[in-house]
């Protein structure tokens, strides 16, 4: 893989955590239950963190990363912004919109898994993966505990 292929795959990945950086901060900004509130400040600041550490990453292999999210996530901001003023904001259907913001960001991981990514930033993007993934579990927890 070239180092532009490279960059280009980190860049789609900062992309995706700035989405994520920004929907978590939304959904924070829409509930007051405190252990939503927590869980979508400190999710909001691990992407911040994430997208920060793949920036370094495309600096160091020489590229200019990305600083904004993608034109899909502003899109899907922009849907459940809309969905939440129509149904009326509640817990359930803004843990229904973080989930599947993060069902796509498992799977943007995932095709970036796929890549021949030099050893040391494949590292780096599992562990990330792996935190992406916990956060859909969580996120997914807590949208069955708001069901019952």
């Amino acid at each position: 893989m070239t180092n532009e292929e490279t960059i280009s795959v980190l860049n789609d990945l900062i992309e995706v955590s700035k989405d994520g950086e920004r929907e978590f901060h939304d959904c924070a900004e829409e509930v007051t239950d405190p252990e939503l509130l927590n869980f979508f400040t400190k999710t909001s600041q691990r992407c911040a963190e994430g997208a920060a550490m793949l920036q370094e990453e495309v600096r160091r292999l020489g590229g200019e990363p990305e600083t904004e999210g993608s034109f899909a996530g502003a899109a899907h901001r922009v849907w459940a912004n809309l969905k939440a003023a129509i149904a009326g904001v509640d817990k359930s259907s803004i843990l229904e919109e973080c989930e599947r913001g993060e069902q796509y960001a498992v799977e943007a991981y995932e095709k970036a898994l796929q890549e021949d990514l030099p050893p040391d930033i494949r590292e780096m993007v599992e562990m990330q993966h792996h935190g992406v993934v916990a956060n859909m579990e969580r996120v997914h927890t807590l949208l069955e505990s708001q069901r019952h």
